[in-house]
Parts: structure tokens; C-alpha cells; sequence
């Protein structure tokens, strides 16, 4: 798959990941047939599954509102609810902004949205390297939407394989987060400088 290509499945996979409002749902025909462009993958496969299932607002809530292992903010995984989940949130934002972007929206950096669309439309490179950083967490919300049995597991799915295979370690830590989750740690935490927490996002 070239640049160009992985760039068009990261950001398909940003929009479909996107909560359905009507804004999000105007952009399904031109993601349709972006993706429709695509050579035969896997990742064009689970896109296209999940577009020809779709979403609504009200599965949207229940899967990723209610499941707090559904979870798409990527340093949840890593850092759970303690401190370092700031410094992590303050040095992702460092790192767009080193890319030329201001991470200015009303969630978190660590979004997985806000992710993808870094790497789709900022920085490719970089934006791959930080989805595998976080590939343990990536694998657990893959794992854990399949669970559920909703569409929301096919864009996630997309994403995981335009990375290479977990690496030992990566599977070490997905296993330890499978056994314990997260790190908790509420005192002391606050992410407002960061991004607007949105209602029903672990914290």
C-alpha cells in the first residue's frame, strides 16, 4: 500500500470513528468512495464492512460511553487515571505541534480520531510510529469492540493492520493490561489544559 493509500485508510478510519452527527454522516458517500478507490487489503475489507453496516448515535453512546474497556483515548491504556496520563497528554500535544499542528479541538490529543487524522493529514511517519507506541491499547479496544459485536471494531481493525505484528513486549503489555487494566491514580489529576473532557470519558 502506498503513502497515499494508508493515508486515505487512516483517515476513513478517523471519520468512521467519529461520533454520527449529521456532520459526521455528510462525509460517509465521499469516504465511501474513497475507500471504494483502494486496492484489495484487509484494511479496505473492514472499512468497507463497517461502512456498509454504519452507526448510529445511540450504539455510538452505548459502546463507547458504557464500556469503559471500549475506551478511544490512547493514554488511558498506558497511563490509566494517574498523573503521568498530563505529562503524556502535554508532550503528545509538544508533538503535534512539532509537525506544524495546534491541536485545538474539543477532545483530547490522545483521541483516536484526533490521532489518525495527525497521521493522515500531518505526519505520516510519526503518526504510525505513535499508533505503535500504543499498539498494546490498540489490540486490547480491537479485542474488546469484537467483544461487543459492533460495527465500531471494523475501522480499528483497519488501522491494526496497516501495522507490523505486535512485537513480544507489545503482547507482554497487552496481557498485563488484559490482567489489571489501567493504572489508577485519580488524586492529583487534572487534564482540562489539555482538551475538553467530554461526558462519559474515563478519567
Amino acid at each position: 500500500m502506498t503513502p497515499e493509500q494508508t493515508r486515505v485508510v487512516l483517515q476513513a478510519a478517523s471519520l468512521c470513528l467519529q461520533y454520527p452527527d449529521d456532520a459526521q454522516r455528510a462525509t460517509l458517500p465521499t469516504v465511501r468512495a474513497a475507500v471504494s478507490a483502494l486496492p484489495e487489503s484487509v484494511s479496505r475489507d473492514h472499512l468497507q464492512s463497517f461502512l456498509a453496516a454504519g452507526g448510529d448515535a445511540e450504539h455510538y453512546v452505548k459502546v463507547f460511553d458504557t464500556r469503559r474497556r471500549c475506551c478511544l483515548y490512547l493514554t488511558w491504556w498506558s497511563d490509566g487515571e494517574t498523573r503521568r496520563r498530563g505529562s503524556s497528554l502535554a508532550a503528545l500535544k509538544a508533538r503535534y505541534r512539532a509537525a506544524g499542528v495546534e491541536f485545538t479541538g474539543t477532545e483530547l490529543p490522545d483521541y483516536l480520531p484526533a490521532v489518525l487524522e495527525y497521521a493522515a493529514t500531518a505526519d505520516l511517519t510519526d503518526g504510525l510510529g505513535l499508533l505503535q507506541e500504543h499498539r498494546a491499547g490498540l489490540e486490547l479496544l480491537r479485542l474488546a469492540l469484537l467483544e461487543a459485536g459492533t460495527p465500531y471494531a471494523a475501522p480499528v481493525q483497519a488501522v491494526c493492520a496497516l501495522l507490523p505484528g505486535p512485537s513480544p513486549e507489545d503482547v507482554a503489555a497487552a496481557k498485563a493490561l488484559a490482567r489489571g487494566g489501567p493504572p489508577r491514580e485519580q488524586v492529583g489529576l487534572d487534564l482540562a489544559p489539555f482538551g475538553t473532557i467530554p461526558a462519559g470519558a474515563p478519567r
